[in-house]
């Protein structure tokens, strides 16, 4: 049997979420504007339905993964790889389940899901290099005083 692993802090920061959010509303707002005039009002509903969709998707995903990877690193590839599936199958039954002619336009929908998805991966890379994220935490400025151990840690001879 094998001892439990200790708890690190890991840095699954779900900020992005708000920016992509923020983001992906602000565009869904000018192009449902653009496509009302342009081709009508189900396209326009098609776009912010999309939109929505989307902006669901991410945000399941983004929890998902940073539930699994709190848990264990190694479980954030099936747990990426599991959602990516559950969500692939989840927006085929939405498209299937619309009417072909109904209150929103299926294709401006899927079209919007695809522009909303290149969306958030952008808004997602930009996030990824801004952010100091570091492998091995950096060691403090010179005249800093260092952090003493916690109490119960480890004894150090000094």
């Amino acid at each position: 049997m094998s001892a439990p692993r200790p708890t690190t802090p890991v840095p699954w920061d779900l900020s992005f979420l708000k920016v992509g959010a923020l983001v992906t509303g602000a565009v869904a707002v000018v192009a449902a504007l653009v496509a009302v005039f342009v081709a009508g009002w189900a396209d326009a509903a098609g776009v912010l339905v999309g939109a929505l969709v989307v902006t669901a998707f991410f945000v399941v995903s983004g929890v998902v993964i940073a539930w699994a990877g709190r848990i264990n690193d190694t479980f954030t590839l099936p747990a990426a790889l599991g959602t990516f599936f559950v969500k692939a199958v989840v927006l085929f039954g939405i498209l299937n389940a619309l009417p072909e002619d109904g209150w929103l336009d299926r294709l401006t929908m899927a079209w919007t899901v695809i522009v909303g998805a290149l969306l958030w991966s952008g808004v997602q890379l930009r996030w990824v290099w801004t952010q100091p994220l570091y492998y091995v935490t950096p060691p403090a400025p010179p005249g800093q005083a260092t952090v003493p151990p916690a109490p119960g840690g480890p004894a150090t001879r000094g």
